[in-house]
């Protein structure tokens, strides 16, 4: 006859764990770190909690994130674009051609939109049709776009944009609210859904987790990742759009090392670096931070080196975090 064991069982907290799983995430100790930088930035700068100050302060990463947002994408299904820096400068290098020929406002957006949609799928081509890796792809067309613009401009700059033209980087839509904000509100909402609602999504997960897997249940991977650099490609030229607009110039050096701002953006919020994982609220909320520290820096009068140094180092912590908490990890196991 068995004794009835005395000892008790526990049962699991099952509604305490998607609570928990909550707090302790990353995008919650993006939202905490944010928090912290607003109250540290309102304390270092009279300035700072001005409303038109705040608005201003979102000029320093809707551009760049507006890019992040597509790069998230594209680094989670396992493959990067080094190149949309230099897709702005020929977009915009594009832009200012067409200026010299009596383009108008309409024409000018869509050449940039239009140029960036092409550099992306000139990119995508060369990964998902050739073969080619990612990497060494845009690295080549990195140099390649950007030599097209100062191969064009030289030393010399476009300008003299029609004062339409100027508010997609200038305009606002209501009070401090800026044109380019309430675009990135609005694509930020759209990945979200395309990223986290919908079976595209889940394809991008499933590529970017173990693609041979993901050919063998059905997805096509090559057409979601040409897709993909679409998106770049587009988001890109609506980039250039923006920034040509606000500075109401082109020059070939125009957007010189975003990429690593985008690309920090991306892993910042969370997105692995090798693929398969990451939310785009996480990415908002790193773009957020970052133009909380770009903008607070700059209300100290910091140079700008002194931000890429800043921005360079970032990039490494971020990537180097996970690996060291693992192997950690391993050894205490």
């Amino acid at each position: 006859m068995s004794v009835p064991s005395t000892e008790t069982r526990r049962i699991p907290d099952r509604l305490g764990t998607p609570l928990r799983s909550a707090v302790f995430s990353w995008p919650s100790l993006l939202l905490a770190v944010g928090i912290v930088l607003f109250v540290v930035n309102s304390f270092a700068s009279p300035y700072f909690l001005s409303p038109w100050a705040l608005s201003d302060a979102t000029f320093n990463f809707t551009e760049k994130a507006l890019i992040a947002l597509a790069m998230a994408l594209l680094i989670i299904s396992g493959e990067i674009d080094l190149s949309v820096a230099s897709i702005i400068a020929l977009a915009s290098t594009m832009m200012g051609l067409a200026l010299q020929y009596g383009a108008g406002t309409p024409e000018l957006v869509l050449i940039g939109i239009a140029t960036g949609i092409v550099c992306g799928a000139f990119n995508g081509f060369l990964v998902t049709g050739l073969g080619l890796p990612s990497i060494v792809v845009t690295i080549g067309t990195m140099s390649f776009f950007r030599g097209i613009s100062y191969i064009v401009l030289g030393d010399q700059a476009f300008k003299g944009y029609p004062a339409s033209f100027a508010y997609f980087g200038q305009g606002y839509v209501f009070w401090v609210f800026s044109f380019e904000f309430a675009l990135f509100v609005l694509f930020a909402l759209f990945y979200y859904v395309l990223l986290h609602r919908t079976n595209f999504g889940r394809q991008v997960f499933a590529i970017g987790n173990n693609d041979v897997a993901a050919r063998f249940s059905g997805i096509r991977v090559e057409r979601v990742k040409f897709i993909l650099f679409l998106l770049t490609g587009l988001m890109s030229g609506i980039a250039a759009v923006l920034l040509t607009s606000r500075l109401d110039s082109t020059r070939p050096s125009i957007a010189a090392g975003w990429e690593l701002e985008a690309v920090t953006m991306v892993v910042l919020g969370g997105v692995s670096i090798l693929g398969g994982a990451g939310t785009i609220q996480g990415v908002v909320l790193a773009a957020l931070i970052m133009g909380l520290v770009t903008f607070g820096l700059g209300l100290l009068n910091v140079p700008g080196i002194v931000m890429s140094i800043f921005i360079g180092l970032l990039l490494i912590f971020v990537i180097a975090l996970p690996i060291v908490f693992r192997k950690v990890r391993n050894r205490r196991r």
